[in-house]
């Protein structure tokens, strides 16, 4: 039986061991050093930065969309999808494919997920409710659709490679009826005074559900998703502009070395260390790139206003691109409310200008792109 502030591991009836988390927060108290009270600065300062470029987009909602959908696709990335953003926003047009890839299926219940969340956590508290209810949103339909979506597991389940066992997997979470308890702890954990900056506290919760992991699928999702929930419960961030999803992918080993040694050494230090930095780091590239996109899209209307006028149709539909960055001449007429000829004008002045793309080489069904949009934020995902 090994034993530290991060729980037990406990040898069950059945042969194997699996992990019990003790409650949060670690006891002893964490040791916040020099390196830690840095990185926090750094992470606030970022976030701070990334808050007041939020407030001075011209349409925060628009890049809100857009951003909800790049994490999905990271997000997905992780978990072994293969679906681009290029493919989401493809399905998302009037003339998108009849059958739809299960990869990008996946995704598309991420967004519903990621949305479906936003909106419930203006009108339902952080809680174990919530969580089944976007993990519902997140596996309907889809890959592990089967495994009780929106219900915490009843049965034991094991993180490891392909065919392995509960004997010798990476990790055995809790078995269920000691999962509930912790899942209760971690609730009221949420909901108790702060013991630490809020930032470091996101990190703690972040570890202790990956380590109950409660579902039989899509944990890691959830527990992406729940990061960006609690920064904006607690009016951290004032539009949900930052993902960790990204800064996970990139530094995978890492991202499970870290939490390998909390569960068997008790370091926290290190784990927190490591999260301040993603924080800092993908605030830092969501400022670099809003401020892209804003010059962006100062350039462009300038060149559509001095090509046909500020009141042009062309003009108005410019920043709905900001939200829809692929589309059809029938999403044109359906998003301007307008006829088939007078989108199809619209879109041969965008065309003409450089402003879309298009796409498909085709004569029939064609998809236009902006396609300078979305190689900043194609930029960001792949660096």
């Amino acid at each position: 039986m090994n034993t530290n502030r991060a729980g037990t591991n406990i040898r069950q009836k059945e042969g194997y061991e699996a992990f019990i988390p003790a409650p949060l927060p670690p006891k002893p108290p964490l040791k916040i050093d020099n390196e830690i009270m840095d990185v926090l600065s750094k992470a606030d300062t970022a976030i701070g930065r990334l808050s007041g470029i939020s407030e001075a987009l011209p349409n925060p909602d628009l890049f809100v969309a857009m951003y909800v959908r790049k994490e999905a696709v990271l997000s997905s990335q992780i978990e072994g999808t293969e679906a681009s953003l290029e493919d989401v926003l493809e399905y998302e047009s009037e003339n998108r494919p009849k059958t739809l890839p299960n990869d990008v299926t996946e995704v598309v219940n991420y967004v519903k997920a990621m949305n479906y969340g936003l909106k419930r956590i203006n009108e339902l508290p952080l809680s174990l409710r919530l969580v089944k209810e976007i993990h519902a949103e997140l596996m309907r339909g889809v890959r592990g659709g089967d495994k009780t979506p929106g219900e915490f597991r009843r049965t034991q389940n094991w993180i490891g490679p392909t065919g392995c066992t509960l004997n010798n997997a990476r990790f055995v979470p809790p078995p269920p009826h000691e999962m509930m308890q912790a899942l209760g702890d971690l609730e009221k954990y949420m909901h108790s005074k702060p013991n630490y900056p809020l930032l470091i506290e996101c990190g703690l919760m972040h570890f202790q559900f990956e380590t109950i992991h409660p579902f039989l699928d899509g944990n890691g999702r959830i527990g992406r998703l729940l990061i960006t929930f609690f920064l904006c419960h607690k009016e951290i961030l004032k539009k949900p502009l930052l993902y960790l999803s990204h800064y996970f992918k990139q530094n995978r080993p890492e991202y499970y070395d870290r939490l390998t040694a909390v569960r068997e050494k008790g370091d926290f230090e290190s784990w927190i260390t490591f999260f301040l930095q993603g924080i800092a780091n993908v605030a830092e590239e969501a400022c670099r790139t809003s401020g892209k996109i804003i010059n962006l899209k100062d350039k462009d209307r300038k060149k559509i206003i001095e090509a046909y006028a500020e009141t042009s149709k062309a003009a108005l539909f410019h920043e709905k691109l900001f939200d829809k960055p692929i589309v059809s001449i029938k999403d044109i007429s359906k998003i301007m409310n307008t006829t088939f000829p007078t989108a199809n004008d619209i879109c041969n002045k965008l065309v003409k200008i450089d402003v879309l793309k298009e796409l498909t080489g085709k004569e029939r069904n064609r998809l236009f792109a902006y396609k300078d949009y979305l190689d900043i934020l194609k930029k960001e995902a792949s660096a």
